[in-house]
């Protein structure tokens, strides 16, 4: 079902409330914070404050969650994984362009439509813990090469499972007579459930909720907010030149934004030592500089003050129909305070396929990390080959897998022919020693010629199986005719690297210390896990680069 306007009384689900019961402060401030911190990232903002009957009415929700939630990992506790998904598109509700000179004046983001596509610039899972504890904020950045799921089901820069998705729904949906703005609305549906299941199956988490926002909603947001300051490390200057550029123009040390400044800070990323990463790093600093803001201007726990903010919150956010906010606010009460720590996942390095600048990512190893920062508990470390080239000291794997996901530590049965066309010497004979160690029987061993990337077919009766193996190493088992049934085919490919070698660098990381006194404390449950960059704490004014 599409997105739709909620104009019910009550969130889905939700207990009748007492009768003249006093607003929670406590309540409207969790509210708020999740609001502020969604804000930041690329204006998802809003979406918890529906809670309250003079807010219901003109809310955009989604039923894109509801109907992935089926192949979804799932929990071991209480505790809540809300996505933030900045949409990098240029038009409206409706599908329709937004105007050209506002596009290239305000938000400095070219002139043209068709410029940045559906992409999701901004990915962002806020893991909000049962107990109560810290927020942990992981950012995924939005070039990494990814399996997608339910948009082509091929690999793909984790960014375009939204567009692909979309793309294909509306080739399909063509001929059924569907008016603009519903084949937008329904098109854009298939784009969240593709977004949505491609970041559950890479992180290996299920996603409770989610929030998107386009660019318009972040600029209107973040007018509504007023000027916020944010700290720079060194003058930067982007000018905004035929579609390229974010308009950026900052001094070092503290800088006041106004809405179309605040947008060219959290999308620059030319002529920035470390690209893309930077420009992560610089959403993740604005969210705690907009918290500050609203702290100290006394936003926070005001609903008069906070009006014109729900306005735009019913003109420009889409939230899941799932959401019974008021339960939300009680369980995120550190969102108030900036208790949140955040972190960018780690990239193995910096490639380029079909002529596409791309992250390369190890699955299996920001499967690890994701799941001991959301409080899953590792298994010890063993010999066993890991694949995707996870280095030996990453975190263990889960003791306790998903049972709709594919167990990396479960014992496996079959027969596994191995072929290396890597050039990691004697590959074949190591990866199945390693996996006849987990239960298969080891079959044929060979060298075969070079292939770009690993692959896992199978024969009759090993899908199980193969899907076993195949999650080890970050692909997806296909049928292979030539593939005799019990058997199970892993040719290992150029990208293949062997799990006791180094991690490769990032060559774009940035710099140490990118943001001021946010290195990780060792109490952190992020501390000693290989992130892109050092975490940023929120609640005061980061400087970052």
């Amino acid at each position: 079902m599409a997105d739709r306007p909620r104009t019910d009384r009550r969130p889905p689900g939700a207990r009748p409330r007492p009768k003249a019961k006093r607003r929670s402060p406590l309540l409207v401030a969790g509210r708020t914070m999740a609001c502020v911190t969604s804000l930041a990232v690329l204006g998802t903002c809003g979406f918890t404050w529906y809670a309250y009957t003079s807010l219901t009415n003109g809310l955009t929700t989604s039923s894109a969650l509801s109907e992935i939630q089926k192949g979804a990992p799932p929990h071991l506790d209480n505790s809540v994984n809300l996505l933030l998904i900045g949409l990098d598109s240029r038009k409206d509700m409706n599908g329709n362009d937004l105007p050209g000179q506002f596009v290239q004046d305000e938000l400095h983001a070219g002139s043209s439509s068709d410029v940045g596509g559906y992409n999701t610039n901004t990915l962002m899972v806020m893991h909000i813990p049962a107990n109560g504890g810290q927020v942990t904020a992981l950012s995924i950045p939005r070039d990494d090469w990814v399996q997608t799921v339910n948009a082509d089901g091929k690999m793909h820069k984790i960014k375009e499972a939204y567009g692909i998705a979309k793309a294909a729904f509306e080739a399909k949906n063509a001929s059924r007579g569907l008016s603009k703005p519903d084949m937008e609305r329904q098109s854009r549906d298939a784009g969240r459930k593709a977004t949505l299941a491609t970041v559950q199956s890479f992180l290996g988490i299920p996603i409770d909720h989610f929030a998107e926002v386009n660019l318009k909603g972040f600029y209107d947001i973040a007018q509504a907010v007023g000027p916020v300051q944010v700290c720079l490390k060194a003058a930067t200057k982007d000018p905004a030149m035929e579609g390229q550029g974010s308009g950026a123009d900052f001094t070092k040390g503290l800088n006041t934004l106004n809405a179309s400044q605040a947008l060219s800070f959290v999308r620059q990323r030319h002529n920035l030592a470390g690209g893309d990463f930077d420009r992560t790093h610089r959403q993740q600093a604005f969210i705690s500089s907009v918290i500050a803001k609203l702290k100290g201007d006394g936003v926070i726990g005001d609903l008069g003050k906070m009006q014109k903010l729900f306005d735009v919150v019913k003109q420009d956010v889409v939230i899941d129909d799932q959401w019974n906010v008021l339960d939300f606010a009680q369980q995120a009460p550190n969102l108030s305070g900036g208790h949140v720590e955040a972190n960018t996942l780690p990239v193995a390095q910096l490639s380029k396929i079909n002529g596409q600048d791309v992250n390369i990512v190890d699955p299996v190893q920001i499967k690890r990390i994701v799941q001991q920062l959301t409080g899953h508990d590792p298994a010890p470390a063993d010999n066993a080959v890991t694949g995707g080239g996870v280095p030996s000291s990453a975190p263990a794997a889960p003791s306790t897998a998903p049972s709709s996901a594919p167990d990396p530590t479960a014992k496996l049965s079959g027969t596994v022919d191995v072929t290396n066309t890597s050039t990691v010497a004697h590959a074949a004979d190591t990866e199945a020693k390693a996996l006849a160690a987990l239960g298969l029987t080891e079959g044929r061993t060979a060298q075969g010629p070079h292939q770009s990337r690993t692959t896992v077919t199978y024969g009759p009766g090993e899908k199980e199986a193969a899907d076993q193996v195949a999650a080890r190493y970050g692909v997806t088992a296909t049928p292979g005719s030539t593939v005799k049934a019990g058997h199970i085919q892993l040719t290992l490919g150029g990208n293949f690297t062997p799990p006791d070698a180094p991690a490769a660098p990032a060559p774009a990381a940035p710099p140490a210390g990118a943001s001021a006194g946010a290195s990780a404390p060792a109490a952190d449950p992020a501390a000693g896990l290989p992130m892109q960059g050092n975490a940023v704490k929120m609640g005061g004014i980061p400087c970052v680069d």
